[in-house]
């Protein structure tokens, strides 16, 4: 069975392949088209498709639009509200039509609209999560800004790959639009600069928890209640551009502290229902580490797995991955998240050519890229198959020395992006115990781990203000090349840890194929580009002669 998932109406659309039940290829459509999650997030974008990703998924995979079996949508209309309903806006008509007439908009590309089958939208990100989770049985906790009808969904995912709904929490009621509302009251963007919020919270006190309290209860039968906010009671609302104060840090300390308690409770009622000892989680919200690790660290389950892709581009892996095992194919656990664009050696050199930038191919560019960091160099890394999801986990990064304080502050001026805001720590899997205390293996950044005294003094760019570091764990078995690099910077310092952040400045799609990373590099005071093999130094950029390959002894 081929199949393609598609995800489409709110933002970050995505596409995704799976064949005989086999992950094949998956890639958000902003790494194309180079706009910032694909689209506007407004509901007369629904019909804007990831043509660009769904027609590379199908080249990777070796196929035609006629070959693909289902097309699964990661939207059901006939769930949608209807006019009238409490929970329809007045944009809510259009919407649900551009997904009704979603079949005919893929005919034009070449599809069979007969084989479009719609996955509801909670259900594509359960799918993503419980499918794709090491584990063949999990409770399920999707919790986003909104589906059809609801912001929720607890489930008992069984072992037969079938999914149990246990609960939905029904609009208006919506934990990831409480947050966005946030967000948009301290001047930051909603349904996007939400992660802001979250590393700002680290600043504040939670003066206002018990006021928030009251505004946002769990319900006790699953589900929870939102009241309606009046922002300005607890701090003044900021445009974009505008310097936040202490009060507006206490606002999102507070209202990330009650989100935590809320999920937290949510937590240990599916856990009640289901008594499994795993939680598998996906939604905008389950990237929100701090309360992950809260789930982890409190709740009641033994192991918990979050969805690299827990936002919307999710469920264009779910909804495929859904259509795949109701059609009898053994859907098996996802093994990485490097699903995207990957080039061979002569086309990255090819690339450097026709730029005209001096390069070299060292013995070992890891062991060379560990020597410039080690030098305090910052290292744009553009290694092997592009990340699925928000988080540049060793393949679109760029690279410091952790053991510099300074090198915070310097990584955010090269990418343009507020002070406040941590950079994250990749660490050797075997190592990481010794360092951090908290979920261990966290191959994908989406738990919070508290930094091991006598450490946080010895990599201080990557320790945030509360004493946390998100970071990534990295197997010398599925990440061989970068693995290399962290032994080889521990030779020369002693020190375990590389800065790790994504490759890309403000406001720009992580960076995904060479002309992207070499217009990375040229505009960014970054010193040097390990691209494959390659290394290009920023003085090559002024050398005499455009091309200089040195190769290997």
């Amino acid at each position: 069975m081929r199949v393609l998932g598609l995800n489409a109406v709110f933002h970050d659309p995505a596409a995704a392949l799976v064949v005989d039940g086999r992950i094949v290829a998956a890639a958000e459509e902003e790494r194309f088209s180079r706009r910032k999650h694909g689209k506007a997030c407004v509901p007369f974008s629904t019909w804007e498709l990831p043509e660009l990703a769904a027609r590379w998924c199908l080249k990777q995979g070796g196929l035609s639009p006629a070959d693909v079996d289902v097309i699964a949508y990661s939207y059901d209309p006939a769930l949608a509200p209807a006019p009238g309903d409490v929970t329809a806006d007045e944009w809510e008509g259009l919407r649900t039509l551009y997904v009704e007439r979603a079949p005919r908009f893929l005919e034009s590309l070449g599809f069979d609209p007969g084989k479009v089958r719609f996955v509801a939208h909670h259900v594509a990100h359960a799918a993503s999560a419980h499918l794709a989770a090491p584990w063949r049985s999990s409770a399920v906790l999707v919790v986003d800004g909104r589906g059809e009808r609801a912001s929720h969904l607890a489930g008992h995912a069984r072992a037969d790959g079938s999914l149990e709904l246990l609960a939905a929490q029904r609009l208006p009621h919506s934990l990831g639009f409480l947050y966005e509302e946030l967000t948009e009251h301290v001047g930051f963007k909603r349904s996007s600069d939400e992660y802001k919020v979250m590393a700002m919270s680290s600043y504040g006190a939670p003066r206002h928890l018990d006021a928030f309290r009251e505004l946002v209860r769990p319900d006790g039968e699953g589900g929870f209640r939102v009241e309606p906010i009046d922002w300005e009671r607890f701090a003044p609302r900021l445009d974009d551009g505008d310097a936040w104060t202490p009060a507006h840090a206490d606002l999102a300390t507070s209202v990330q502290r009650r989100l935590e308690e809320v999920l937290l409770e949510l937590a240990r009622w599916v856990h009640l229902q289901t008594g499994e000892p795993c939680l598998t989680m996906a939604g905008g919200v389950a990237l929100n580490c701090v309360a992950n690790s809260v789930i982890w660290r409190e709740g009641p389950f033994d192991e918990v797995w979050v969805q690299p892709a827990s936002g919307d581009s999710g469920t264009a892996l779910g909804a495929a991955l859904r259509a795949a095992r109701d059609a009898g194919d053994p859907v098996g656990p996802m093994a990485g998240a490097d699903l995207g664009r990957a080039f061979g050696d002569d086309e990255l050199a090819a690339w450097l050519d026709t730029a005209r930038v001096g390069y070299e191919r060292p013995v070992d560019v890891a062991d060379a890229v560990a020597e410039a960091l080690a030098d305090d160099g910052i290292v744009a890394w553009f290694q092997g198959a592009s990340e699925y999801g928000p988080r540049a986990l060793g393949h679109r990064s760029l690279l410091a020395d952790p053991r510099r304080a300074a090198n915070l502050e310097r990584l955010n001026d090269v990418k343009g992006r507020e002070q406040f805001r941590p950079v994250a720590p990749m660490v050797l899997e075997e190592r990481a115990h010794e360092l951090f205390d908290g979920p261990l293996p966290s191959p994908y950044m989406l738990f919070t781990h508290r930094v091991r005294d006598g450490w946080a003094e010895r990599i201080p760019a990557v320790t945030h203000v509360d004493g946390t570091a998100r970071i990534q764990t990295v197997s010398a078995r599925t990440e061989p090349l970068v693995a290399r690099m962290l032994a080889a910077f521990e030779r020369r310092t002693g020190i375990p840890v590389v800065v790790n952040t994504s490759l890309n400045t403000a406001g720009r799609p992580m960076v995904d194929d060479p002309r992207d990373a070499l217009e990375c590099f040229g505009s960014s005071p970054v010193d040097a580009l390990a691209i494959g093999p390659y290394l290009v130094r920023r003085p090559a950029l002024s050398a005499p002669r455009p091309r200089q390959v040195t190769l290997a002894a």
